[in-house]
């Protein structure tokens, strides 16, 4: 037996009482409109929501978005802009230099403008190490808070996972705000 589990035997031969975990109730924030709120708060933390309009292709979106891009990088079939697809990569090293990674959202969660990103790529790096992020949306998926998107992955089965909610960003004691710090200047949305 290790250190840590003698501590823990201790611990539950001396813990008196139990009690189980109360039921939390909450009235939780809702929204009527989740996909104009949803782009509004995203707009506010620095990232940019697109709806794509019916018959418009995505791969026009983000060219039209991101026209200088050079290095796209996607493990998605429908992504034909795509000019890597980085799961064939040996190295995660090899992603630098990225200019823009499309990726898949789970769900969005409309109080804070976050997106799940549960690992779909091979390297978990691809979503930070790239200039812009673009993460494709179903716009049904969008839960009010993130009471709902913590019950929602209650039960989920995943090694790695992260909330994304725009940019990454920084302010030092100058208050000068910085994108880009430890992640993607740009984080864009499509929700289809």
């Amino acid at each position: 037996m290790s250190s840590k589990d003698d501590i823990l035997a201790a611990i539950r031969r001396n813990t008196g009482t139990r009690y189980e975990m109360p039921k939390i109730e909450l009235d939780a924030i809702t929204y009527e409109d989740k996909i104009g709120k949803f782009s509004e708060v995203l707009a506010g933390a620095g990232g940019k929501a697109i709806v794509l309009k019916d018959g418009e292709d995505v791969n026009d979106v983000i060219r039209r978005e991101f026209p200088d891009a050079k290095r796209i990088a996607s493990n998605l079939e429908e992504i034909t802009c795509a000019t890597f697809n980085p799961d064939t990569l040996d190295n995660p090293k090899e992603l630098n230099g990225t200019d823009v990674s499309v990726v898949r959202g789970e769900y969005g969660v409309v109080e804070n403008a976050a997106v799940w990103l549960p690992k779909q790529v091979r390297h978990k790096g691809l979503y930070f190490i790239s200039n812009a992020l673009v993460i494709l949306l179903d716009k049904s998926q969008l839960v009010n808070n993130m009471h709902e998107a913590y019950a929602r992955n209650k039960d989920s089965e995943y090694d790695y996972g992260v909330f994304m909610s725009g940019p990454s960003k920084t302010a030092d004691i100058e208050q000068a705000l910085v994108f880009g710090a430890h992640g993607p200047i740009q984080v864009v949305v499509i929700l289809r």
